[in-house]
């Protein structure tokens, strides 16, 4: 081997792999102090890809879980207006019958029309004014004839596997006294009390059916929600696998760049030392 000063090749291969060592002391340093293993995308460009894709479906459905909490909140208050309304029917259906019995005149029969007519018209008052976040929940608004609809996007595209149409599965008709087919009835009669009666009991089958297809449809939402739950459960799973750094790897790999890296220090120092065996041929004899 010849022995040169102006081209060092020892030192100069000491001093690449001591540069490419430190680099990767430099990333180990890097993923264990973010605890993130694809800090940029040259570290795995495949994984990156990957990772923005889950990253991207998870926030997605996050977002779907919450607009599935407010799904699940307007459903909870169109129950409690028709639970309210169902109270004043209940009642309604009490009075009609409390006027229709031959023991009491006239006088009684007018006074109980007072309470009956008051608890119509707060039955109609619950129907226009019932909302949740503006959209009216039992004056029509949320009918499936309706025109506009209320639908809820919890899915990670457009298709309707992922959106839920709350007036095609709640279909809450109008619950009002005219909707309802009561809105003239009086029971200042005994006569007019009887036919409020029968009036009063299919108006409440009504309402039972509308409150059914509500209380269905909580069902409904509620094991959605769980559904998204695990789903984003499963792709944060497969995100952190790809994305996160193993700190039990990054440390071993720390500690070996570590090592090395401290060698190829005392190595290019070594042969810097190389050269000046030239100064031996110079020696005089």
């Amino acid at each position: 081997m010849s022995l040169q000063i102006f081209t060092n090749l020892s030192s100069l291969n000491a001093q690449r792999h001591l540069e490419e060592n430190r680099s990767q002391l430099g990333t180990s340093i890097t993923r264990i102090s973010s605890g993130v293993r694809l800090g940029k995308a040259s570290d795995d460009i495949a994984g990156q890809a990957i990772s923005q894709g889950l990253y991207s479906d998870v926030r997605a459905l996050k977002q779907g879980a919450r607009n599935l909490n407010d799904g699940i909140a307007l459903i909870n208050t169109i129950d409690g207006a028709l639970n309210e309304q169902a109270g004043i029917l209940i009642r309604l259906r009490e009075l009609a019958t409390q006027a229709a019995t031959g023991t009491i005149g006239d006088t009684e029969r007018e006074t109980i029309q007072l309470e009956f007519d008051a608890l119509r018209e707060e039955l109609n008052r619950i129907s226009a004014t019932a909302e949740f976040n503006g959209q009216n929940l039992v004056d029509g608004s949320l009918a499936a004839s309706s025109l506009d609809q209320v639908v809820l996007q919890i899915g990670t595209d457009s298709l309707s596997t992922s959106r839920i149409n709350l007036n095609e599965v709640l279909n809450v008709t109008e619950v009002s006294s005219q909707a309802l087919d009561f809105d003239n009835e009086t029971i200042v009669t005994q006569g007019d009390a009887l036919e409020a009666i029968e009036k009063l009991n299919i108006a409440l089958d009504g309402l039972n059916g509308i409150r059914g297809r509500v209380g269905a449809n909580q069902n409904q939402l509620v094991r959605a929600q769980n559904n998204l739950n695990v789903s984003i459960e499963g792709l944060t799973t497969a995100l952190s696998t790809i994305q996160d750094a193993d700190l039990a790897v990054e440390l071993a790999a720390l500690t070996k760049n570590q090592i090395l890296v401290q060698a190829g220090a005392a190595m290019v120092g070594q042969s810097n030392l190389t050269p000046q065996s030239a100064l031996t041929l110079l020696e005089q004899p």
